[in-house]
């Protein structure tokens, strides 16, 4: 009998061991790591913040890959519907016309405010409106105020390729802000003396303006925040007609001044249920985020590179990020880190 019970208490201690290793601890029935999945759309603060989850999901915690899919913001929301990816992190939300219907549906799940404090528009450098004594710059455009005030502007933006028409920068190609600025380029009659230009990159946009700016040159185009040169450059939103939800899908008034979100897909908490919790508590700002991308910019580093330099720079967030294990297991590997 005693040996009946041994047996049975063995028995027993091996399915608790089993069923112990079923539970949440980031592995798969195979005992391979579980691969996490965000959206990558291109612009650097996303690809900041993924590079600070990437950190955290894989050393924070045990038994996760996280990866990235690149593509346009369009493509990755109809992936992140259908469960192919799991995560949208500095979701832009408000540009998406589906986002209400799709979280309805529960197809689309917000799970936290990454930045409460967003914007963006079209923007000129303020030297265009007030001139700037230091550099010798005269004010180009007195009364440019609000994006129809361009309508009398286009000679103080030339396209270079053509002179007799002025200059206007959209968005990367594949953004849905994009769209949106292009039905508000078509509906306020700006095609008639301005050419729309769209870029291949933000690097590309961002790059031209910095040019631009430098050598004291009028721009205007489409810019949203936190961005690197929007923290370091002094440049004005335009003004535009109060925002509309209904009116915003073509383009007829402001882009909304908005939370950016994470989130995730239908089935990601079943997936990985200790991560919704740091993803729930995932929160910086857009102060914090454009030192970041000015590091990222000043110091020609990899978002990785930028991601553990924020991390040590803003240890306090880990506290509000994390369970007090978990954030111990974080600052030791980023106390390995150069």
């Amino acid at each position: 009998m005693q040996r009946t019970f041994i047996r049975t208490l063995t028995a027993a201690c091996l399915l608790i061991g089993v069923l112990a290793g079923c539970g949440p601890t980031g592995s798969n029935e195979t005992g391979k790591p579980i691969t996490i999945v965000a959206t990558s759309n291109g612009w650097d603060s996303q690809m900041i913040h993924n590079a600070i989850a990437e950190i955290v999901v894989e050393n924070a915690y045990e038994g996760y890959v996280f990866e990235t899919s690149t593509a346009s913001s369009t493509m990755n929301w109809q992936a992140l519907i259908a469960g192919d990816i799991d995560l949208d992190i500095e979701s832009w939300t408000d540009n998406v016309i589906s986002y209400p219907d799709d979280v309805a549906r529960g197809d689309i799940v917000p799970i936290g405010v990454l930045v409460p404090d967003s914007r963006q528009g079209l923007y000129v450098p303020r030297y265009v409106i007030e001139g700037d004594p230091e550099r010798g710059i005269e004010p180009m455009a007195p009364e440019l105020r609000t994006v129809k005030d361009l309508l009398k502007y286009p000679h103080v933006f030339p396209d270079d390729e053509d002179p007799t028409r002025g200059r206007l920068y959209g968005g990367t190609p594949g953004y849905m802000a994009d769209e949106i600025l292009h039905k508000k380029y078509l509906l306020y009659g700006l095609d008639e003396s301005f050419n729309y230009a769209r870029l291949g990159s933000e690097a590309a946009i961002f790059a031209g303006l910095t040019s631009a700016y430098n050598l004291g040159d009028p721009w205007v185009g489409y810019l949203y925040e936190p961005t690197s040169v929007t923290g370091k450059l002094d440049l004005v939103l335009l003004e535009d007609e109060p925002y509309n939800p209904e009116d915003f899908a073509e383009g007829a008034c402001a882009y909304p001044a908005q939370e950016l979100r994470i989130l995730h897909s239908r089935g990601f908490p079943e997936k990985a249920p200790e991560l919704v919790e740091f993803f729930q508590n995932y929160r910086t700002g857009s102060k914090v985020i454009s030192e970041a991308l000015a590091y990222l910019d000043d110091n020609d580093a990899s978002y990785e590179e930028t991601a553990i330099w924020f991390l040590k720079q803003n240890d306090q967030l880990i506290d509000q990020w994390l369970p007090e294990e978990n954030a111990a297991a974080l600052r030791t590997y980023l106390s390995e880190q150069n």
